[in-house]
């Protein structure tokens, strides 16, 4: 079975969630839609206050060669353009529309196509025009990622089907209910990619899935599914790479770098989508669970409503929740405002009745060296996070701290309860600009 040394396990609690089929929500009155939902270039307003608009319209344009085009997800008139709250903390400049419930599409959302008799340039046009990125956590736009320097290098194809952080199972339903269009969405890459083989890659905890896209993929002479052993982080980027095909790479390189291209299965699912049905990335499939929630779920979620309207469309709260979080318990943000939008990035809303972190008391390192040994990036951070403390940028690279994945497993397993990945997460910034500004002293040099 296929994975990856060192990592953790923590306590999955799947089962709330993943008896749960998707089902959709109908959007509010109100939507709002961030311009900068993924990495790179914000997206620039193609529309101004006062125009209608329409389902699958673009209103903010890519905008620099790593961006990503913003789409209306209801039709009705632009009230706003104006700075608005997201996730993390910040406000972004967000085109605000007041939905008239018509859904007017545009022309040609939803037209039937037939993908052998794509190019690559038009299925690589489909996805960006649908403004696909990675919708595993990181948000990169997808049509760069199919356009590497060098693509004739890429022989293998990973779908990641993983998805290790506990609680969530939006990705679960999603190979059991989407199989079809996952496996669409695959062959529409390998179409970009055709020395390539896809692989399915699923977790043992989600053996339902596996068994069932391995039988969808019975006669498919170029994709497979991988059983890959439940462990946290299996979903890492590199741990994924390296478990499947004994490839490592580091922070320096990308994973095209090693003949690899990776996405996660909502991200493929979506490419199915845009390539064979003409229908742009307007909806985020999120889990709902914990112990605060009336009920849990697995919702097809327009973009721009509020959290707040996710919430009411499964009964509220039972008890007021003293933590949230969007994302998974391991690498997600902490919730303070359901004044927010549900965006690209929003995977799971995460409530639990009571703060795991209340009454956890900072004591005195032991050394046990448990955070070496569940490192999945083979770092010491225990010496990382003294050089973190003090503030020795170089000590920290020395150490090979820009290395880490942030993920989490050193802070959960150590006895002594540091604040380990916070610190981290803090000096991957701290660091760059250091970097960053050394260099520019040398160059007036």
């Amino acid at each position: 079975m296929y994975t990856f040394r060192h990592g953790v396990h923590p306590n999955e609690r799947k089962e709330l969630a993943k008896d749960k089929p998707i089902r959709v929500i109908k959007a509010g009155k109100t939507l709002v839609y961030p311009l900068q939902q993924h990495i790179g270039a914000k997206a620039k307003a193609t529309v101004k206050v006062g125009d209608r608009v329409l389902v699958g319209q673009i209103i903010g344009e890519a905008d620099g060669m790593i961006s990503a085009n913003v789409l209306s997800s209801v039709s009705g008139i632009v009230k706003a353009i104006e700075d608005r709250l997201v996730v993390g903390g910040q406000k972004v400049e967000s085109i605000i529309v007041e939905n008239d419930d018509k859904y007017d599409a545009i022309e040609g959302f939803g037209v039937e196509r037939d993908l052998n008799s794509m190019s690559k340039e038009e299925i690589i046009k489909a996805v960006k025009d649908a403004g696909i990125v990675g919708l595993g956590g990181a948000s990169f736009p997808t049509h760069v990622k199919l356009q590497p320097k060098d693509p004739d290098k890429i022989d293998y194809v990973l779908v990641n089907g993983a998805e290790c952080e506990p609680y969530l199972t939006s990705d679960y339903r999603l190979m059991l209910e989407e199989t079809e269009m996952l496996i669409k969405g695959l062959r529409s890459m390998l179409r970009v990619f055709p020395k390539a083989r896809g692989i399915i890659c699923v977790e043992d905890n989600k053996r339902d899935a596996y068994d069932k896209i391995k039988a969808a993929l019975a006669g498919v002479d170029n994709i497979e599914t991988a059983l890959m052993k439940t462990k946290y982080p299996q979903g890492g980027e590199r741990q994924l790479i390296y478990a499947i095909t004994g490839r490592k790479i580091n922070v320096s390189k990308l994973p095209a770098d090693a003949g690899v291209v990776v996405d996660n299965v909502d991200t493929v699912v979506s490419i199915g989508y845009a390539v064979c049905k003409s229908t742009p990335l307007l909806r985020r499939i999120m889990t709902l669970s914990g112990d605060a929630y009336n009920e849990t779920a697995n919702l097809n979620v327009r973009f721009g409503i509020s959290y707040k309207e996710v919430i009411e469309a499964v009964g509220g709260f039972k008890t007021e929740p003293e933590k949230m979080i969007s994302g998974g318990p391991m690498m997600g943000l902490p919730v303070f405002s359901l004044d927010m939008p549900v965006s690209r990035n929003s995977s799971a809303l995460l409530a639990f009745a009571k703060d795991p972190l209340t009454g956890l008391r900072e004591t005195n390192c032991i050394n046990c060296g448990r955070c070496v040994k569940a490192c999945p990036i083979n770092l010491v951070p225990t010496k990382m996070y003294k050089a973190a403390k003090a503030g020795n940028f170089e000590e920290y690279i020395k150490l090979n701290g820009q290395e880490c994945i942030t993920c989490g497993s050193c802070s959960f397993v150590c006895p002594a309860k540091k604040p380990l990945t916070p610190y981290f997460s803090y000096m991957k910034f701290a660091v760059r600009g250091y970097l960053n500004s050394k260099k520019e002293k040398e160059a007036k040099k």
